[in-house]
Formats: C-alpha cells, sequence, structure tokens
C-alpha cells in the first residue's frame, strides 16, 4: 500500500480506503465492520470514510463503536464524513434541512462526533452544494469547524469546478480554512467530471480527490452484464434509481471486454477497475465499499494490480470506455 498527499495539504491517505456507504447498519453490524476495519488497516489502509446521511446516522454509529473496540492510537487513522440532507426529525423525512447554513452545519458537527465517539474527524465534506445557501455562509461555517478544532481539513463532494473555485476564492480572500479536497464519482464509466472538469484546479488550487464508486456501483465487478442477480445490491428496493444502469446492455459488453483484460493480467475485473482508478496520480485515494470480509480483501487485492497497467493496457482499457463515459 502506497500513500499520497490529499491534493497540496501534507495529509497522506493510503491509496485504497474504505468506505461505509449502503452497507455499515444495513448489511455490515458493529462485529463485522470491526473484523473489517482491522482487516483493512493490516493491509494498510488508514483512510474511512463515512456520511451523516448513510443509514440515518446509523453507519457512524457502528463505525464508532467498532473505533472504539479497535483502541487504535488516532493518530494511526482518517476518518471522514459528509454533511448536507441532515438526518429527520422525530422520523418526519419532509422535516430534513437538505441545506449548507451554519445553524445545520455546526449542529452536524456535534452530531456526527457523538455518534463516531470522536473528539475531532479528520476531514468533513459538503455533500452536495447547496444552492440556497450563500456559499459565503458554508465556507465561513466549514473553516469554524476547523478553527473549533472540531475537524482538521474540510472539502466537497459532487461540486462543480465553478462551485470548488468560488469557495477557494472566498476562502482565500477572508483568510479561512479553505477546501482541500472534492469527493466525485470516478470509475471507467464516470470519468469527464476528474479528467476534464476539474483539469485546472489541480494545478491551480492543488485540489485533491477521494473518489468513489470505483466498480460503478457494482456493475464492474461483472455480476450484473447478464442482469441483475437476487440477493445483489442491485436488487435491493432501496438501490432502485440504479437498475437502468446497472441492466445496459452496452456496458454489459464492455465489462466482457474488460474480463478479458482482466484474465491476461490475472486478477478479476474488479481488481482492474479499482487500480485503474488508482492510477490516476490525481486521485489520492480510492474508496472501496464491501459487505463481506473475502470481498475486501479481494478488493484491496487491487495494490498489486496497479503495476501492471502499462500503457499499452491503459490504452485498451480507454478504447473501451472512453466512448461509454459521461
Amino acid at each position: 500500500m502506497e500513500y499520497r498527499r490529499l491534493g497540496r495539504s501534507g495529509l497522506k491517505l493510503s491509496e485504497l480506503s474504505l468506505g461505509s456507504w449502503v452497507t455499515y447498519h444495513n448489511q455490515v453490524d458493529t462485529a463485522a465492520a470491526r473484523e473489517m476495519l482491522a482487516a483493512a488497516m493490516d493491509a494498510g489502509v488508514n483512510f474511512f470514510d463515512n456520511a451523516e446521511v448513510y443509514a440515518s446516522g446509523q453507519s457512524e454509529v457502528v463505525m464508532g463503536e467498532a473505533f472504539k473496540a479497535l483502541k487504535w492510537p488516532r493518530l494511526n487513522y482518517v476518518v471522514s464524513t459528509k454533511f448536507f440532507w441532515g438526518l429527520s426529525r422525530e422520523g418526519n423525512t419532509t422535516n430534513r434541512m437538505d441545506t449548507l447554513n451554519r445553524k445545520y452545519l455546526m449542529q452536524a458537527i456535534d452530531g456526527s462526533l457523538a455518534r463516531l465517539q470522536l473528539d475531532f474527524i479528520d476531514l468533513v465534506y459538503c455533500h452536495r452544494a447547496d444552492p440556497h445557501t450563500p456559499i459565503e455562509e458554508t465556507v465561513h461555517a466549514m473553516s469554524d469547524m476547523i478553527t473549533q478544532g472540531k475537524a482538521l481539513y474540510w472539502g466537497t463532494s459532487e461540486w462543480s469546478a465553478a462551485e470548488i473555485r468560488a469557495a477557494w476564492d472566498i476562502a482565500d480572500r477572508h483568510h479561512l480554512h479553505k477546501p482541500v479536497v472534492e469527493q466525485p464519482q470516478y470509475n471507467l464509466f464516470a470519468r469527464k467530471r476528474v479528467e476534464q472538469e476539474y483539469a485546472r484546479l489541480y494545478d491551480d488550487i492543488g485540489l485533491g480527490l477521494t473518489t468513489w464508486s470505483p466498480l460503478a456501483s457494482g456493475l464492474l465487478t461483472g455480476k450484473y452484464k447478464d442482469g441483475i442477480p437476487p440477493g445483489s445490491r442491485g436488487a435491493m428496493e432501496s438501490m432502485g434509481f440504479l437498475t437502468k444502469s446497472l441492466s445496459d446492455a452496452t456496458k454489459g459488453a464492455a465489462v466482457r471486454k474488460f474480463e478479458a483484460v482482466a484474465a491476461e493480467l490475472g486478477c478479476t475485473v474488479a481488481q482492474l477497475a479499482i487500480a485503474w482508478t488508482a492510477k490516476n496520480p490525481r486521485v489520492s485515494s480510492v474508496i472501496t465499499g464491501a459487505s463481506k470480509l473475502a470481498q475486501l480483501q479481494s478488493n484491496l487485492g487491487a495494490v498489486e494490480v496497479i503495476a501492471k497497467l502499462t500503457p499499452e493496457v491503459m490504452a485498451a482499457l480507454d478504447g473501451v470506455s472512453a466512448p461509454l463515459a459521461a
């Protein structure tokens, strides 16, 4: 496992990391989370990603209990969470905040600290951009989290390049803590934002990336190339919004071609897809997910594949993926 600087910050993250979306609380309980966190740390992973909205806060609870049981020195690991949608009040989902105003953010950080049982969170993200709150207000609130010692770094997730630059410029102008990272989707089928839209931000402001969905919600595992199998994540009612993408016949045909490349390299198509994402030097860390220990261990095996991605292999993958990439 190699470690990469988060943009221009001094923070170093493992090139592969472990996230909790969908899995924690829904598929992974505290005991399983503890087992997988320990296995990930043993493999060199030092970065663990979460979000307030995952499992309505319960994902943070599971991760917090696992950290407590593991008793790791706090210096040894990096934790992130994300804010935007908020949590329902007394079960009323229509009353969620869906905003990045100061009131919400100041209470959200306190809630996440309590659920994760931590004194501070290393990295906090604005989970989406908020068109209803002045960006100056959001930037000041995120900077204040750091000044108060509740967070160490902040960034964005799925913001446009213009929104990120506007936030950075405001922080720079007012001598506030600047955003240092963006968390976008990035995989063989989702490339343009990372490779084109953000291109100037890497050198201009030193933007780092912690990317999510390297397997395109499971499509790049190969399990969906012939349809959505029962019992898979794609068959979950809550994941119904992925049905169209997972059933895309053209992408399914592309996955078969990726499988052929993976076979030549002696790895799985999932390992190939994760390694391809990590091969991009602009990516600080690739967030992986797993519902079982064996799945986690297989995903982490992608570390051994990165060096096998020669210019010839990358060109072959590009020839298949580029025409289909959004």
